[in-house]
């Protein structure tokens, strides 16, 4: 399990920073630009998660593995954009697998520390949207966390999933491929099906 949480991480990192890197683009930013965005969309959320957990050095201080494939990826990700067309709706393609991959994640890390399973939720949660909040900042949109669009809340449901089928007695590797899949699919029916939160205004 531990070596498939490592691998999950590095695709979570890579897909992160391909978002990261096409979030850039759109905003006409240059290579550093892409590669500073495409860097803050795939650590942010894990970083922010190790600081809060008093967890040192922080994942990609330890190991810098994750930098590397945040660079790879971001190349890959120009060089693509310069040789063949971006697919429609790539980059929320991208977010929703990357949301799912770090949420599950973030989860996992709390259940080791020892976290109730709201601060799990909770943590499981920030490791999958903060990378996404703080690229969504830095190229002047507001974050889809503040937005009605059913994003938080999907790697909320996929943690709550996976916390309850564990206390069921399920096994953890496949209460944690359920979480996984069910964080994506609920991302993904959102994006295609048009569902959204409803929004509240003060008159």
């Amino acid at each position: 399990m531990t070596r498939l949480l490592y691998l999950l991480d590095l695709i979570g990192v890579a897909v992160f920073a391909a978002s990261g890197a096409l979030a850039a683009m759109s905003s006409n930013l240059d290579l550093l630009g892409v590669l500073v965005i495409a860097s803050v969309t795939a650590v942010g959320g894990g970083t922010i998660r190790d600081v809060l957990l008093n967890r040192h050095p922080v994942f990609w201080i330890q190991d810098a593995t994750p930098l590397t494939v945040i660079i790879a990826a971001a190349l890959i990700t120009v060089a693509w954009s310069r040789l063949l067309p971006i697919p429609a709706h790539s980059l929320l393609i991208a977010d929703a697998l990357g949301l799912a991959l770090f949420a599950m994640s973030g989860a996992r890390i709390a259940c080791e520390a020892g976290c109730s399973s709201l601060v799990t939720i909770f943590m499981g949660t920030l490791t999958g949207v903060g990378g996404g909040a703080i690229r969504d900042v830095l190229t002047a949109k507001v974050p889809m966390i503040l937005r009605q669009d059913i994003y938080a809340s999907a790697a909320a449901a996929g943690i709550g999933a996976y916390l309850i089928l564990r206390r069921l007695g399920l096994s953890e590797r496949a209460s944690f491929y359920v979480g996984i899949v069910g964080i994506a699919v609920l991302r993904l029916s959102a994006v295609y099906g048009g569902w959204q939160l409803p929004s509240f205004r003060y008159e």
